[in-house]
């Protein structure tokens, strides 16, 4: 059996989802497992279906018309800067962390690290990103998947973050409503006492 390793390395690492899997890694696991497609990634086009079947051992001649057809051809994104409102959006889509800026400022794209997935013109809310053609890649494929892979374990590291905050205001307002009903068990004890004395005060 082919390695999974083997075929990511024949894949663009652009992480554009256009497989419909999300990512290069999780298609190559589809196909290492045979259940996905040599022709479902745009911008590898024809070549990566030839390397695909040679590495996998098939017939790469029924694939070749899709692949022809889906072909897409390699891609910068570029931001018109003035037209930028810094909502962070693009930033946020980039699977690569390609693009730098911060909030309310102005943002700009590496273009030697942008694999040209285009996954950060849909968010946009003022359409000022576009998608330049180019006559080859500019990027590395290598410190792409690095990028991508170290991309995913911040995020998984964020969200984990942010569940256990989470559960210590959940465990914070337990113990607050726990120590108020105590407070209030407390005072309803008092008034009670209170009250027994005050009516065998009257009763003497």
């Amino acid at each position: 059996m082919v390695s999974v390793k083997a075929i990511d390395a024949l894949l663009p690492q652009t992480q554009c989802g256009e497989c419909s899997y999300p990512g290069c890694l999780p298609y190559a696991q589809a196909l290492a497992q045979g259940s996905a497609p040599i022709d479902r990634c745009p911008p590898g086009g024809v070549d990566t279906v030839h390397a695909l079947a040679k590495l996998l051992s098939i017939d790469p001649t029924p694939y070749l018309p899709q692949a022809e057809a889906n072909t897409r051809a390699p891609a910068v994104a570029v931001i018109r800067e003035a037209e930028c409102i810094g909502c962070t959006k693009c930033i946020q889509a980039c699977p690569v962390d390609a693009i730098i800026g911060s909030g309310k400022l102005m943002h700009s794209v590496l273009t030697h690290e942008c694999t040209g997935c285009g996954l950060c013109v849909e968010p946009c809310p003022v359409d000022c990103i576009e998608m330049v053609t180019l006559p080859a890649p500019t990027y590395n494929k290598d410190l792409a998947r690095e990028r991508f892979n170290a991309r995913e374990v911040r995020l998984l590291r964020e969200e984990h973050e942010k569940q256990q905050k989470y559960r210590e205001k959940r465990r914070l307002a337990t113990l607050t409503t726990d120590q108020q009903q105590d407070k209030l068990a407390k005072q309803d004890f008092i008034l009670q006492a209170l009250a027994r004395k005050q009516l065998k005060d009257n009763l003497k």
